[in-house]
């Protein structure tokens, strides 16, 4: 477990910010303490930095993981956010989706959001920006990117997809042979 280089922080964090914005500086300067960011296996971990003392004692061979995965690199260095992030995320969204009833099972199944599910949306959502997508209940369901923007949204018809989706809480059950 290493600390991530300069291009892998400008990388994860030009992601986070497509979701959250300047919010980032409250993940990592908590009132509840410091945490951080470690590559292990190609994989990002928000850890935080008591927990990252305790883990150095375990070598890197036999460390399987050690706080929330984020996310991923590619092969071609680019970052790929997880689902696990989405507690996190949450909190802190600028621009957020909330779906209907009818909508959250399709959703959850790995579809895109349409029109007609669309039960509300943030104001000034620009085109392709991220977006948390929620329930009426305001329950987090997952994250996608907006395929239209707010004022395209009100006169879209129906059937248009206004979310592409990336990642639900689904995801666990479908795939969890290969989440870890």
């Amino acid at each position: 477990m290493r600390p991530l280089t300069d291009d892998e922080t400008k990388t994860m964090f030009e992601k986070l910010s497509k979701y959250i914005g300047e919010n980032i500086k409250h993940l990592v300067d908590r009132p509840d303490g410091t945490y951080c960011f470690r590559l292990h296996n190609d994989r990002v971990y928000y850890i935080s930095e008591t927990i990252l003392k305790l883990a150095t004692n375990i070598s890197r061979g036999k460390l399987v993981s050690v706080g929330t995965c984020f996310g991923k690199f590619t092969k071609t260095i680019k970052f790929r956010l997880h689902i696990t992030a989405l507690d996190f995320l949450a909190p802190y969204a600028k621009f957020k989706v909330w779906v209907k009833p009818g909508q959250e099972q399709s959703f959850l199944y790995g579809n895109h959001v349409l029109k007609s599910g669309l039960g509300r949306i943030t104001e000034n959502t620009n085109q392709y920006q991220g977006v948390v997508v929620y329930s009426m209940a305001d329950v987090p369901l997952g994250f996608g990117v907006a395929a239209k923007s707010t004022q395209e949204c009100r006169r879209v018809d129906p059937m248009s997809i206004v979310v592409f989706h990336q990642a639900d809480i689904g995801e666990f059950i479908r795939s969890e042979d290969t989440l870890t």
